[in-house]
């Protein structure tokens, strides 16, 4: 029997690489594809008559209407506003209001005193510290590609191969039309739908892995415990389905004991140190 304070003491801070922190190369695409209506607006830093001249350049160049949300750190292009008229859906990527309207937005969200007032000297340079900014919020999705890719190199280490003895991002209904099983256990007889990261095909088995990491606390760990301990008891006697997670992250530390219902009903549930002690090859090959 695993001890579940000895395998959780092994949990790592981080798997952060140089390039989860900020990915530069999109921030980077997503700048370049408006740089040409940024360095149009640029002619409206310092103007004194700023809403005169936005008018007349919105007349020439009306592309410059979809940079204007991400200059308010928005990436939809529509943006709603409320005020004593009632509700307002901007459109910035095809106008639904007469452009003096916009004027009105502009001089209500603060873009005209940004400019006008020189806050700032280059839209281009304004908008590349915007895109980091938003960049951040992606880092718990890279976080998650991170585990991903960590644990496909450990299932490539143990001499499995991508798309014939194992699989990525597999649903139910696609194992069970591939392999002829019935899931409806986890799938509430087909009325939910739920996608492994990775599936293994052995010939007396088949696993479905889930993957995650947190290196930070919060609500969804709960809740992910929670929901993987399901999984665990409604496959426990399934003949050729096993259900395994692979976690780790000291974000664990505050939802613990959760984690622990979830380790005493799941055989295969492991950390970053049980691969790196060859449980794949001992477990699951």
């Amino acid at each position: 029997m695993r001890d579940f304070t000895t395998w959780l003491a092994g949990f790592r801070s981080a798997i952060a690489g140089y390039k989860y922190y900020t990915d530069f190369e999109k921030i980077y695409k997503n700048v370049d594809a408006i740089k040409v209506e940024l360095n149009i607006l640029n002619s409206l830093i310092g103007c004194e008559d700023i809403e005169k001249e936005f008018v007349a350049l919105y007349s020439r160049y009306p592309e410059i209407l979809k940079c204007i949300p991400i200059l308010l750190a928005k990436r939809e292009s529509d943006i709603l506003t409320v005020d004593f008229d009632g509700e307002h859906v901007w459109n910035f990527k095809r106008a639904n209001y007469h452009i003096e309207e916009y004027v009105v937005f502009m001089r209500e969200t603060g873009l005209f005193d940004l400019m006008k007032q020189k806050h700032i000297h280059n839209l281009v340079d304004y908008v590349t510290g915007v895109e980091t900014g938003l960049d951040s919020n992606a880092r718990k999705n890279r976080g998650g590609h991170v585990m991903e890719d960590l644990v496909e190199g450990y299932l490539v280490k143990a001499g499995l191969e991508r798309d014939k003895t194992y699989f990525k991002e597999m649903y139910i209904h696609e194992i069970e039309q591939k392999w002829g099983i019935d899931l409806s256990c986890i799938s509430n007889e087909g009325g939910t739908e739920k996608r492994f990261d990775f599936v293994i095909k052995r010939p007396n088995m088949i696993y479905g892995i889930e993957t995650n990491f947190y290196a930070s606390s919060g609500s969804k760990l709960n809740e992910t415990a929670r929901s993987y301990k399901t999984i665990a008891l409604e496959t426990e006697s399934h003949p050729k389905f096993k259900f395994v997670w692979i976690t780790d992250g000291q974000g664990w530390g505050s939802a613990k004991n959760n984690l622990k219902e979830t380790f005493d009903v799941l055989e295969n549930m492991y950390n970053i140190l049980d691969l790196d002690e060859g449980v794949v090859e001992k477990k699951l090959v």
